[in-house]
């Protein structure tokens, strides 16, 4: 009876673990991109019988399954695809630029912003009126008006 007993544990600790073994390679997965160009998470792509992301799928579960550490397992990906099989650039070296950028562009687009206001607000008010056309003396303005029944009577 206790060995009948014994016998049923079994499965029910071994599914527990493996169940943590795919939660680990999906965990693992999430940080990697598919490599067929789909601009997809390695553990969420949906081309139908995409031979990249099975392949890939499949190494990884059995480093997982081998017991290979993460950072061996991201090593190996590193190694094999370049990375570019990141799913986000890493924060570190050149790549650490990819994550500065566009918070610096954001700054500098609300300093812009500020910087036009201000400019726009402190700029003298505009003269009623505005600037008026040059004066023109009524004997210019005389000579203009014949000229012009001149030609339109010919």
């Amino acid at each position: 009876m206790l060995l009948l007993g014994a016998a049923a544990l079994v499965p029910m600790i071994t599914i527990p673990l493996g169940a943590q073994e795919t939660d680990r390679a999906k965990r693992i997965g999430s940080k990697f991109m598919c490599m067929c160009n789909c601009y997809q998470v390695l553990t969420q792509c949906n081309h139908v019988g995409c031979q990249v992301s099975a392949s890939m799928l499949k190494e990884l579960d059995q480093r997982v399954a081998r017991g290979d550490s993460d950072d061996l397992i991201v090593q190996s990906f590193v190694q094999e695809f370049g990375t570019a099989v990141f799913a986000e650039p890493p924060n570190r070296g050149f790549s650490r630029m990819a994550w500065w950028i566009p918070a610096l562009a954001l700054v500098a687009g609300l300093a812009l912003v500020i910087l036009l206001i201000s400019r726009w607000r402190n700029r003298p008010p505009a003269v009623a009126g505005g600037p008026s056309a040059p004066d023109i003396s009524p004997e210019f303005f005389e000579r203009a008006r014949q000229q012009a029944d001149r030609e339109t009577e010919e």
